[in-house]
């Protein structure tokens, strides 16, 4: 069974401030549960998205996910993949999906026709050669069921300039070096080895 994609508080607020009409306007008529071509080819082309997870206890994290074109890409009509590379060894994301497969994930073109997609679904990891191997480097993947996919109001995007890739983002034939941070005297210690 299909969630509602407002919760009662939310109809509630809308209800307040008269905004009922609207809301239910762009539900009927933005609101995807597959992926359309146009929403593909951003999510196909994006360097980064933000990802946010909770707990079982509703601990809360947000976090930046980036790398070259095509670490993210659509897999199915209503499924997403994304690598997980070598990090801070926290593991707070997918801790969180193991525990909580709920994640909302936030889209943004910063350049051209300036868009913002919001894809909220249902992660599970998965270290299965048969899909890891489409996604160089990458220690898991992540794919998501999309419950819902809806482009957000693009009004307040700031235009921004990409200038260069990442030196850290993994690509088939590169291994990027080590990040400082991994060679300071309190933490080198402790950081696993390549």
């Amino acid at each position: 069974m299909m969630r509602n994609f407002y919760s009662e508080n939310q109809l509630r607020i809308q209800k307040l401030n008269g905004s009922e009409r609207i809301a239910k306007q762009l539900e009927d008529t933005r609101l995807m549960i597959e992926f359309n071509d146009d929403v593909a080819q951003i999510v196909n082309s994006s360097l980064f998205f933000f990802i946010a997870t909770s707990s079982g206890d509703r601990n809360l994290e947000c976090s930046y996910k980036g790398g070259n074109e095509g670490f993210v890409r659509v897999m199915s009509d209503n499924e997403l993949a994304f690598a997980n590379y070598d990090g801070n060894g926290m593991y707070k994301t997918l801790g969180n999906i193991d525990e909580n497969p709920e994640v909302a994930l936030l889209f943004i073109q910063f350049n051209g026709d300036k868009r913002r997609i919001r894809i909220n679904g249902r992660a599970r990891i998965s270290t299965d050669k048969e899909i890891t191997q489409h996604f160089p480097k990458a220690e898991s993947v992540i794919i998501v069921e999309a419950e819902f996919i809806f482009p957000n109001c693009p009004r307040h995007i700031d235009t921004m300039r990409f200038e260069e890739n990442s030196i850290y983002s993994p690509t088939e034939g590169y291994t990027p070096p080590e990040p400082y941070w991994k060679s300071k005297p309190d933490l080198a210690p402790y950081v696993k080895k390549r």
